[in-house]
């Protein structure tokens, strides 16, 4: 692909209307337990005066109370097929994502619109917990969000069936399915809520799924009847792009000068994240980086300065971008190879949502291929390498024969691949792979709440005399808000002390470290930390069984996956966005028109056909006198490809013929 490649491209017409929200002319009064109708709804809180796509339908299905499944691409509308049904009936409508940044954002929007709405996330102190849920059961809220893997807590499971739940909303459902791209364990813990809320219906939403996928989704959730509706992945404005280059960084830097508006580049782990940032200020370029290892404060800072353009760049891993509500990314580009058409797809579908021309571009090295393929035995290492690494995981607890069952231990992978001699990669998936087999519960990463404990007793704490005003009020307003704090650990939240407080979140962090200084509290700040949970007691290592389904069926797809991507970065003569669409089980009779491999193909189709003029200077030059063919093409300065075609072209049609090698115009 050339320079020109990043030139104008159609631009796709938005299909929803927006005017300004809340301020309809319509009124959406119901008596109690009669429905709203979901376009008043729509104008009311969003302004829009009409649905799009599919969403009406999905609606329309999910108030009938049948189990829905809506396929639609990012930036497709997903919030509205299920926060319209949610209002237009009675009770609480139950939103199980992963995403701990749509979380915040969408209970963030719907206040601003109005309408009460809560959030579980990692975090929050078990207080904070129980007064959401009971909020959830008195409050007259509409909307909770929580995460997959706080459904199987007790508190919850016994709160769940006192709320008046509507509905049952599953985002980025493909997770709950073993044999999509992104499984999570944690997802299939839904079905068995569906048991303790018998009758309610739920809505399964996702942008990524093969038809396959499609069909396990339904099972998963225990569908009483299949039930799917379909929105066009196409993206019309969106040109796929793959730029075959042995110079990465001098391409990145080229496409972004050739481009403006904002930029996500993925890479590979976190420390390109910083290298390319670095690499991007020195060239002037305004960046940032973002990865899961970032604390939740960096993140949120990041994130905001390249929301509103402060930042022009995000350089980030795949942790970044979901639920990520930016409409205006010009451009999305790969610099290594995703491992899967799903998760390319999904990132590459964060540019251009507002509907205006983009790009999704991917760089490729002739060695990405071999890279791409390494990943298989990272991913899927051998069954005996899982059982050492099962093992030795019992050296390093001192875990016992016959002991474990429901012991939670903190990970550190870095300190027990040291001592074992082991690499990170090939363990974290031997982890996962035993987690899935049901001998163990490996959570990678988990954001663990701050905890604090007074050390000296209160009679002692009313003593203290040097104690400024900021101090003195963030103690007051621990006190108030925790119990049990000179006891025993409390888990606190800096943001809610600081809100509390009236002081800075920063100005919070600095005398909380000052006051355990001084030894009036033990302060543990939050950290991420790895957890390893033992599901079943310790058996021996030649016992240990790690099942077809988990790992042949699985690394057979994986495979499959990593070949459908290789397919997709060879291809040179297939329209791009027609290889997706097929690719998820979509028939598509029209190229794109924009990518690259549609691009190159127009120019070499008009190539190959003779000019006019190059037709009429051949039977000039023969009219003239015979030649060979090399003469010919010595004396007219042509395109040698477009010459050969155009002779090729007039001795067809007998308007030139061949004597003793010599051509010559037919008499």
């Amino acid at each position: 692909m050339n320079k020109s490649n990043f030139s104008s491209h159609p631009l796709w017409e938005k299909e929803q209307k927006e005017v300004s929200p809340c301020h309809s002319p319509y009124s959406v009064e119901r008596q109690r337990g009669e429905a709203a109708e979901p376009e008043l709804l729509l104008h009311q809180y969003w302004g829009y005066t009409s649905f799009r796509g599919i969403q009406k339908d999905i609606i329309s299905s999910i108030l009938t109370g049948k189990d829905t499944l809506g396929l639609m691409p990012t930036g497709g509308g997903k919030s509205i097929t299920f926060q319209v049904p949610a209002l237009a009936q009675e009770g609480l409508c139950l939103v199980i994502t992963p995403l701990i940044a749509l979380m915040k954002d969408q209970v963030q929007n719907l206040k601003k619109r109005g309408i009460k709405a809560l959030a579980i996330y990692s975090g929050m102190s078990r207080q904070e917990i129980i007064a959401t849920l009971e909020n959830c059961i008195f409050g007259n809220f509409k909307f909770l969000y929580i995460s997959p893997e706080r459904l199987d807590t007790e508190i919850f499971r016994t709160k769940v069936q006192k709320m008046k739940i509507c509905m049952i909303t599953v985002d980025e459902s493909h997770c709950i399915s073993q044999w999509g791209y992104d499984f999570r364990p944690a997802y299939l813990k839904i079905a068995e809520i569906r048991q303790l809320l018998p009758g309610i219906p739920v809505l399964a939403l996702t942008a990524t799924a093969t038809p396959e996928v499609v069909k396990d989704i339904q099972k998963r959730l225990n569908f009483r009847k299949e039930n799917v509706f379909r929105m066009s992945f196409e993206r019309k404005n969106l040109a796929y792009i793959v730029r075959k280059t042995e110079n990465k960084t001098g391409e990145l830097l080229h496409i972004l000068r050739r481009t403006s508006g904002s930029a996500i580049i993925y890479v590979r782990n976190r420390r390109r994240t910083k290298e390319i940032t670095e690499l991007l200020h020195n060239e002037n370029i305004t960046a940032d980086f973002y990865h899961a290892g970032l604390d939740d404060a960096t993140k949120d800072i990041r994130q905001q300065r390249w929301q509103t353009g402060e930042s022009r760049v995000m350089v980030a891993t795949n942790a970044f971008g979901m639920g990520i509500d930016k409409p205006d990314v010009r451009i999305v580009l790969h610099m290594d190879l995703p491992d899967s058409i799903e998760a390319y797809f999904q990132e590459a579908g964060r540019a251009g949502r507002d509907g205006e021309k983009a790009y999704a571009v991917i760089l490729y090295a002739k060695s990405d291929s071999s890279t791409l393929h390494k990943r298989i035995p990272d991913t899927f290492p051998e069954k005996e390498y899982i059982k050492d690494v099962y093992e030795h995981l019992q050296y390093y607890y001192q875990m016992a024969m016959g002991d474990g069952q429901g012991c939670v231990r903190e990970f550190n992978i870095e300190d027990f691949c040291r001592k074992f001699k082991y690499f990170p990669v090939p363990v974290d998936s031997a982890l996962k792979l035993l987690t899935l087999a049901g001998y163990l519960e490996y959570t990678d990463e988990q954001d663990n709440a701050s905890r604090l404990l007074f050390t000296i007793r209160r009679d002692e704490l009313y003593k203290l005399k040097e104690m400024d005003d900021d101090t003195d009020k963030l103690i007051q307003t621990i006190l108030r808000s925790y119990t049990g704090v000179f006891t025993d650990y409390a888990f606190i939240n800096e943001d809610s002390l600081a809100t509390r407080s009236g002081l800075a979140r920063q100005q919070v962090y600095e005398l909380l470290i000052r006051l355990a200084k001084l030894h009036i509290i033990s302060y543990i700040p939050q950290k991420k930390t790895p957890y390893i949970i033992y599901a079943r007691k310790r058996v021996e290592k030649h016992h240990l069984q790690i099942p077809p389904s988990v790992y042949e069926e699985r690394k057979e797809r994986y495979e499959k996956r990593i070949a459908a991507m290789l397919d997709y970065i060879g291809n040179d003569t297939a329209c791009r966005s027609r290889l997706l669409l097929r690719y998820f089980g979509e028939k598509n009779e029209h190229d794109c028109g924009q990518c690259d491999t549609c691009i190159s193909l127009k120019r070499k189709a008009t190539k190959d056909i003779p000019t006019k003029s190059l037709v009429e200077n051949i039977l000039q030059a023969l009219s003239e006198q015979a030649m060979t063919p090399a003469t010919l093409f010595g004396q007219l300065s042509a395109d040698k490809e477009q010459l050969c075609n155009a002779l090729h072209e007039l001795l067809d049609e007998g308007q030139i013929i061949v004597v003793n090698g010599m051509l010559e115009v037919k008499k």
